[in-house]
Order: structure tokens, then sequence, then C-alpha cells
């Protein structure tokens, strides 16, 4: 009896004192789609394009693992599927949320710690309702029921949502769910200031309204940024949980990039993720006995790499400086230019591509590779006979697609895909509890750490 008291009573003081360690703060980075090929080209185009030799600051933290990435069945998975492993720790089928496969509904780390009294915000820099954000607060069948989804956001209690735009709202009653449930929807910085409720879902301006906030490369004037969004959730959780909070940012623009296979954009995303995850890291020197950094990924997209069959042991990654337009926007331009009555000639295009890609301008274009463009673009433009590629998320004319396969050769990076691939993934950690990091090798072990760091498991 007296044994059984004495085990009982140490039990329960190892609890007290993993409690008393547990991280009060956890910041959980996600960059979807980032492989390690993406931040080793981001790595080589601040080496030899910007002269820093400086680390990414992921990099630099003192835990780093290679992570699995599968779902339930497949070898590949979507993010709906590598979402809930990462939020839940629960293998699922793809286009799941939330759900095992025969849909019992899991829970994230973030609704268990909201139950236990943290503030919570999940923010990205695609729309909030997307499969990785939404496997944080949502159980549903499908990744497709945007509506459903926005009612779980409305009824998870989080105190911040963001992102670039709810995709559920179109003929429903969603926003009147929203504001039954006191939470202010703000279209940008402006409107969040003025939020008086505890509950907010900050989204894009208006005018600015689309599946992602807009890409780096493009600098588009007036829309939200990912470092700036987590600054505005932090500050937010600050005045609403000060004692505690979790927060999960996932730069989802690195996905979109990878899906169309734009190095430029990809590189330039990578970095804006890595200024986000700096905001955390500020956090973390004033609070380093508190606080928890987790940086991660769902999966890999595009199987992006530096080096190819014509770069040898070269590349000239330094290319990539005088890119500043994403793929997406060239496509779109090239579309509203067929659509024009505007007589758009080749001399006109090529001026177009030294301005923003610095063919010519800054780097040299062989003279086979300028003979195919200009035959493809007399196709385009004055045959107006050119087939579309599709990828995930968007559609480009043969023209463009050859215009960044053309800039690729140019700065000797090189995709395997426009989907996914079954490549591992990095996690990097520090902070209280980042050893426990060390020995995870698959998704689903992320969240159950966290739940044993923070005495919720």
């Amino acid at each position: 009896m007296k044994i059984k008291s004495i085990l009982s009573l140490l039990v329960a003081c190892i609890s007290i004192s993993a409690m008393a360690n547990a991280p009060k703060y956890v910041f959980y980075f996600i960059g979807d789609g980032m492989g390690m090929g993406h931040i080793i080209a981001t790595e080589t185009y601040k080496r030899v394009a910007l002269g820093d030799n400086t680390p990414l600051l992921m990099m630099q933290f003192p835990v780093s693992s290679i992570v699995q990435t599968y779902p339930a069945i497949e070898p590949i998975t979507d993010s709906a599927a590598a979402g809930t492993a990462l939020s839940t720790g629960y293998k699922t089928m793809n286009g799941m949320l939330g759900v095992t496969p025969d849909t019992t509904h899991v829970y994230s780390v973030a609704a268990q710690l909201k139950e236990k009294g943290y503030g919570v915000g999940i923010l990205t820099s695609v729309a909030p309702d997307d499969a990785t954000p939404a496997a944080f607060y949502a159980h549903q069948p499908s990744r497709k029921m945007y509506y459903e989804i926005g009612k779980d956001a409305a009824a998870s209690g989080y105190e911040f949502i963001g992102g670039s735009m709810l995709r559920g709202t179109k003929d429903t009653d969603l926003l009147k769910v929203l504001a039954d449930s006191n939470v202010t929807v703000a279209h940008g910085m402006e409107q969040l200031a003025n939020a008086t409720t505890r509950r907010v879902i900050l989204l894009n301006p208006e005018d600015h309204y689309r599946g992602q906030i807009g890409y780096t490369v493009d600098s588009i004037k007036g829309a939200l940024n990912l470092p700036d969004m987590t600054r505005a959730c932090l500050d937010h959780m600050l005045k609403t949980s000060p004692d505690r909070f979790f927060m999960m940012v996932e730069g989802g623009n690195i996905d979109y990039a990878g899906h169309s296979n734009d190095g430029g954009a990809v590189i330039k995303e990578v970095i804006n993720f890595n200024e986000a995850i700096a905001v955390a890291y500020e956090f973390y020197l004033a609070h380093p006995d508190e606080t928890l950094i987790i940086v991660s990924a769902d999966h890999d997209t595009g199987g992006m790499i530096i080096g190819h069959s014509h770069s040898g042991y070269s590349g000239w990654i330094r290319n990539i400086k005088h890119q500043n337009i994403s793929k997406d926007s060239f496509g779109d331009l090239c579309k509203s230019l067929l659509m024009s009555r505007r007589i758009f000639t080749w001399e006109d295009m090529k001026e177009l591509l030294a301005d923003r890609l610095g063919f010519w301008s800054k780097f040299k274009i062989p003279a086979d590779a300028e003979e195919a463009l200009q035959e493809k673009f007399e196709d385009t433009f004055s045959g107006r006979n050119s087939k579309e590629e599709k990828t995930l998320y968007q559609s480009f004319n043969e023209f463009t697609v050859l215009v960044f396969k053309t800039m690729d050769a140019a700065t000797g990076i090189d995709w395997t895909t426009t989907g996914h691939s079954g490549n591992p993934v990095p996690l990097f950690s520090i902070g209280v509890g980042a050893d426990e990091f060390k020995t995870v090798h698959n998704n689903i072990e992320i969240p159950q750490t966290i739940r044993r760091l923070t005495g919720i498991e």
C-alpha cells in the first residue's frame, strides 16, 4: 500500500514538473510544399545572388530532422491528409480533413490547447479554408466543403484566423454564422486595427480577393504579406491570451509557386516565410524559457532541384535576381494581351521579357532558345494556336510554359513534377522541448510530441 502511494506521488510529481516546464508559447510553421530542394535553392540564391552567407534562420535552429509525409494508403500525400497528420497525429485519406478514413473525428493540438486555456491563431498566405489551415479546426470528409469548413471555423472559438479569402460565403449564410459567433471579418490591416471583438478573421482587402494573398515577387501594393500577418496575429494573441498561446503559420504560396514550376517565385516565398519565422524568433529571444518554435512542411511540391542536364557543375541561380514577375502573373498578362486589340510584336515581347525576367538585358539567351521562343510566340499570338498546360491552381499557354522553361535553363533549376512528390521534408526546432524533435521522422509524430510537451496527451 505504501509502495503504491509512493509511486502515485512520484507520478504526480513528475506530471507537475512536466507541466511547469511546458512551453507557454508554441509557434508551428508549415511551409506548404517546401522540400529540401526549395530550401537549398533559396540558400544558394542568398549566397551567390545577394552575397549573404548567413543560413536561413530555420537552418540555424539547433534541432533538425527529416520527416516522411505519406498518407493512410497512397505513397504521395495531398495537403488535406498531410495537414490532418501534422495537426492531429493521425493518418487519413487524401482529400479528408480532421477525420480518419472511416470519418471518425480526430482533434488537432490547436483545438486541444484551446480547451486547456491557450489562445489560438491560425494563418496562411492562401485561403484559411484551404487544406492545411482547415485541418487545425475542421472535420469534413472533403477539403472542398468550404461552407461546412467555414462553419467549423466559427465553432472553433479561435481568436485569430487569417488568409486570403473565404470560399464558402457565396450564396450562403456563412458571414451571418460568423457574425453570430461574434467573429469580426476584417479585410486588410486597417479594418483589423478597428476590430473590437476577441475573435477576428483577417482577409486580403476586397480588391485583392483571390485564392492566395499574392506572390512576393509580384510586389502587389495593398495586399497582405505573411510576415505582417504573423506580427498582427502575435499582437492579437498578446492582447487576448498573453499568458499562453498556440500559433500555426503556413507559407502557402510556396506550394502555389511549386505547382507552377516557378523557381524565382518559390525562392522569394521561402525568403518571405523565413521573415515570418523571424517574427516568432524575436519573441523567442525575449521568452527563451517559455517558447517553442517548430518549422516543417506538409509535403514537397514540384521535386525542385538545382542542376539539370545542361548546367553541369555551374548553375546560374543568380539570374533569379532579375525576375520581378511570377509565372502566374506573366501567364495572366499574356492572356490579357491575346484578348486585347493591340498588335503585340515579337520585339514588344522581347522588351517585356528583358524588363520582367532579365532575358538579353541581364543574361544571354542562346540563339536556338531565342528562335524557339519567337516561333512559339508567333504561333500563340499571331496564329492563335496554343494549347493550355493545366496545373493544380493555374493554366498556362504554351508560350508561357516555354518562357519559364527557358528561365529554368538560365538558372540551373529543374523539376520532376507539377504535382507533389513523395520526398521527405525537413523539420527544424528551437526552444522549450526542442530536443524532443530530434528523433521525429514521421509527420504524425510532430503533434504527438507537442501533446507530450504541453501535457495534453
